[in-house]
Order: C-alpha cells, then sequence, then structure tokens
C-alpha cells in the first residue's frame, strides 16, 4: 500500500481524525464504540462475577480463554466467509448473536441460575461471535475509507476500541454496584441492537463480481495457502505472537490484582481497566508524531518494554494510585502496539485475501491471549501473582529485545488489482471443475543473465504460491540450456482463473522484470495442461 500524502502535516490532531470525514465511516464508528462498550460492561460483569464464583487464578484466568479461543479455533472460518459473503450481513447476524448470549446470561442471573460452567460457555460463544465479527469489522475498512487515508482509520479503530475501554470498565464497575449484574447485561443487549441499526443504514455498494466465485472449502485453502507462503506476513505474526503471549498476563491477572493484591471491589477493577482505556486514548492522540521519529519496529519495543515494566511496577509498588498511573501507561503501550501490527497486517494483505489474512493474524493475537492467559494463570496458581507478574514482565522484556531483529514489513506496496490480466485460452469442453492444471512459461534466457533471471523468477514464486499454487519451479532444457520453463501446479482451472484475478500491480511489475530478461521476436510462451483421469478412464 502507498504511503500518505508526505506533505500531509502526519503529527496534526486533525489528521488523525479525517477519516470520521466520511458519513459512513463515521456512523459506523460511532456506533461499534457504543458497542463496544457494551461489550467491555459484560466482560468486567462476567470477570468479577467469576471471582465470586471461585477464588483460583485458574478459574479467573479460565473466562479469559474462554473469551479468546473461539477466535483462535474460528477466526480463519470466519476470514473466508468475509472474503466470500455479503459482509455487511455477516455483521448483523453476528451482533444479534452477541445480543442473544448477553441475554441469556441476563436471564439466568434472574433465576438465580447462573454458575461457573454457564458463565464459561457463554463467554465462549460471546468470543464466537467475536471471531466471526473481528475479521469481517476489520475487511470493511478499506471499502469506508479513501486508500490514503487507510493506516489511520486503522488507528482510529484501535482508538475506538480503548475509547471504550476507557468508558465501559468503569460504567460496568459503577453498573454492577448500581443496578446489578443483570441489568449490566442488558446494556450490552441495547448496544448490540444500536449497532445492527448503524449496519442496517449503511448501504453496502456492490462489489465487482467474481468470474468464478469462490465456496467456503476453496476460499478456506486459498487464505491458507496465502498465509503459508507470504514472508511479510510472517514477520507480522510471529512479532505479534511473542507481544502478545507475555501481555496476556496482566489481563488473566489484574482481576485478582484488584481483588487480592489492592483489596478492591469491582469498581476498582473497573477503574483499572478505564485507566487502560485512557491511556490509549493519550497514545492514541501522541502516535502521529511519535511515528514521524520512531519507526515500526522501534515503536513496537517501546511497547513491549512499558509492558513489562508495568507488571514489575504492579509487584514493586502494590498501592491503587500507582496502579492506576501503571494502568494509564499499560494503555500508551497497548494501542501503540496494536495499531503498530494491525496496520502492518493490513498493508500486506490484497483485498482478495483480505479478511482471511485478518483472520490468520487475529488468530494468533487471541491463541497467544489463551495460551498465555492459561500459562500464567497455572503459573500464579504455582507461586503466587507477585511472583507470576514478575516472571512475565522479565521474560516479556527479555524476549523483545531479542524478537527485535526480525523487522517488520514496509507498508509501500501497490496491492490494487489491474483488472486486465489477460484469460489463457481453453477448449469449449474443458469444465472449470477440471484439475489439477499445470502451467508452463517459457523463456529464452542468455547465459549471462541466468543469474539475474533466476533471482528474479524466484521471487515471482512466492506471488504464484500466494495465488494458488501448490508446487513451483524451474527447469532448462538438456538440449538448449538458454530454454528455461517456469512450472507451477493449482488445484483446478477455476483456481488458476482466480490467479489472473488475484494479480496485483506489484505482481504485475514483477512479471514485467521476469519478462525483460527473456530475448527473441516472441514474448514468452504460456501452455495450460489439465490433467486426465486414469489411463483406463
Amino acid at each position: 500500500m502507498r504511503q500518505d500524502n508526505p506533505a500531509e502535516d502526519e503529527s496534526s490532531l486533525s489528521a488523525t481524525f479525517t477519516p470520521l470525514k466520511q458519513a459512513t465511516f463515521a456512523v459506523l464508528w460511532v456506533a461499534t464504540v457504543f458497542g463496544n462498550v457494551g461489550g467491555f460492561m459484560r466482560d468486567v460483569a462476567s470477570a468479577w462475577l467469576a471471582t465470586e464464583l471461585s477464588s483460583s487464578p485458574f478459574d479467573v484466568a479460565m473466562i479469559q480463554v474462554a473469551a479468546v479461543l473461539p477466535i483462535c479455533l474460528f477466526a480463519i472460518p470466519a476470514g473466508a466467509l468475509a472474503d466470500i459473503f455479503d459482509r455487511r450481513r455477516m455483521l448483523i447476524a453476528v451482533q444479534a448473536m452477541l445480543a442473544a448470549v448477553s441475554g441469556v446470561l441476563l436471564v439466568l442471573i434472574r433465576l438465580h441460575a447462573l454458575t461457573l460452567g454457564y458463565l464459561v460457555v457463554l463467554t465462549f460463544l460471546g468470543g464466537v461471535g467475536g471471531a466471526l465479527f473481528g475479521p469481517a469489522w476489520q475487511s470493511i475498512v478499506a471499502e469506508l475509507v479513501d486508500r490514503s487515508q487507510m493506516n489511520r482509520a486503522v488507528a482510529l479503530n484501535s482508538l475506538g476500541v480503548n475509547v471504550s475501554r476507557s468508558i465501559g470498565p468503569a460504567l460496568g464497575g459503577v453498573a454492577l454496584v448500581a443496578i446489578g449484574a443483570a441489568a449490566t447485561y442488558g446494556v450490552d443487549v441495547a448496544s448490540d441492537i444500536l449497532v445492527i441499526a448503524a449496519l442496517l443504514w449503511w448501504r453496502r455498494a456492490a462489489s465487482a463480481k467474481k468470474q468464478i466465485p469462490e465456496q467456503f472449502v476453496g476460499a478456506l485453502r486459498a487464505g491458507m495457502r496465502y498465509a503459508r507462503a507470504s514472508p511479510e506476513l510472517h514477520r507480522v505474526l510471529v512479532r505479534a505472537g511473542i507481544f502478545f503471549l507475555f501481555a496476556s498476563a496482566v489481563w488473566a491477572l489484574l482481576p485478582l490484582v484488584a481483588r487480592q493484591m489492592l483489596g478492591g471491589s469491582a469498581s476498582l477493577y473497573g477503574i483499572l481497566l478505564s485507566g487502560v482505556g485512557v491511556g490509549a486514548i493519550f497514545g492514541a492522540v501522541l502516535l502521529p508524531a511519535v511515528k514521524r521519529w520512531a519507526p515500526p519496529d522501534a515503536l513496537l519495543l517501546a511497547a513491549s518494554l512499558l509492558s513489562a515494566a508495568v507488571m514489575m511496577g504492579l509487584v514493586l509498588f502494590p498501592s491503587r494510585a500507582v496502579a492506576v498511573c501503571l494502568m494509564l501507561l499499560l494503555g500508551v503501550a497497548w494501542i501503540a502496539a496494536l495499531t503498530t501490527l494491525n496496520s502492518a497486517a493490513q498493508a500486506i494483505l490484497p483485498g482478495w485475501v483480505r479478511g482471511r489474512g485478518l483472520a490468520v493474524y487475529l488468530t494468533v493475537f487471541n491463541g497467544a491471549m489463551a495460551v498465555g492467559s492459561l500459562a500464567w494463570g497455572s503459573i500464579a496458581g504455582a507461586v503466587g501473582i507477585r511472583a507470576g507478574l514478575l516472571i512475565a514482565g522479565l521474560g516479556f522484556a527479555v524476549a523483545a529485545v531479542l524478537v527485535y531483529r526480525l523487522k517488520l514489513p514496509g507498508s509501500d506496496g501497490d496491492l490494487d488489482t489491474p483488472g486486465n490480466w489477460p484469460e489463457p485460452s481453453r477448449s469449449d469442453s474443458l469444465g472449470s471443475d477440471r484439475g489439477p492444471v499445470l502451467i508452463q512459461v517459457e523463456y529464452r534466457i542468455r547465459m549471462e543473465d541466468r543469474a539475474a533471471f533466476l533471482a528474479s523468477v524466484n521471487k515471482l514464486s512466492i506471488a504464484r504460491r500466494r495465488d494458488g499454487a501448490y508446487a513451483w519451479g524451474v527447469a532448462e532444457h538438456t538440449d538448449d540450456a538458454e530454454r528455461i520453463v517456469e512450472w507451477f501446479l493449482v488445484e483446478s482451472w477455476a483456481e488458476h482463473m482466480r490467479q489472473h484475478e488475484r494479480v496485483t500491480n506489484d505482481d504485475a511489475h514483477l512479471h514485467k522484470e521476469v519478462s525483460a530478461f527473456h530475448f527473441g521476436s516472441e514474448p514468452p510462451v504460456a501452455n495450460h495442461f489439465v490433467a486426465l483421469g486414469k489411463a483406463d478412464d
């Protein structure tokens, strides 16, 4: 994705909020902020009810696990659904599901029938809704704002979550004391209805119809192939996994920090979470200016070290006032890391696979949170909350320094699809489901150009694999060393046709770079072969 216009003042506050000038983005953003406020109120109620139902650190951490584990299990299928179905309708259905979950919790409390088991199961179902919602919501950002505003829109989404985080937990804590858990869940139901209303108001522009629409299973395979073949995405995932694995410690243990270490009530827990949100808002305002002199890798390192310092500070200075101040710092670190990692993922994903790619990112994000929550809950149960936080903080600092050398990818690629990539000819009898398909592209390459050609064509192999090839190679003719064939295999003719739809401008430029080594009066020759059945068929 190309960079924003360098002539614009990236550090100005008005530049930060520019995407809100686009009405549809603004309406959905505001509605989602209210929806997230309700969601955070629900989460505070659930986390606090868990401490009343059990005093075990492991049991309390299970609420965090139940919230994020579904995203590990379902985010990738949800990403495939977001790429092949109408995202607006999908978001409406998911919001209705989330409203139903909070409604059931409300009823169980009214009937005095809520148990830890029910709470974990319903939290899990709420996590399923979050898994389905996340990829679709993040994928529509590119539909709501101009391409030059993408990074700011991503940052505003993170800001919106943390505005909600600053309000929701405090309201949740106050609501628990003032009106009870059942009414708190009722507020969440109302917020979900508000989001549904905003989505119904949005008239989504019709997307370009694909020549051969993807089916769910094929779309899932294509998304996983892309993720496996994208080294840029691998770097984002590793950095995200390390960060969230260690950062999960403070989120999993914070209810017990508030209750046992600080001797507080639900309102204190809500205030601590609100401190994170307020810090995140402050951090979001500062980020545009900070990004002018701090590259993404340095920003992520600073966020990691600051988060580690917060964990150790909670242990070394166990007072409520200090804890609130530390939560403000955690909010600054949290939004810096979230915005940096999410922007890096968005910037390297073309539109056709954005939902699936973001789903893989969300899977790693929440998988690391789930595994980390289980691990830190178990460690805290064995050695105590204070020792568990110290171990997590020290480990976080060491890991952040070690992984710093694995640089995040840049965001200067052109991922638009030209839309005019030539289609191969085929006979009328060739069905779209036939396969596998062997594609051969024959070049004439001078011996003195061979090394440079191989370097370029090997870069092209990454694009071939990302876009659908499951095998790739290059070979020379046994009688003529200047005849070189690039070959790759695709599972079906339909999938090869989708490859043509997936070619980005960057890929097209790479094709031209490879073809420039070819000499002769005719361009490189491409041949296509479709597998026959068995010999006795």
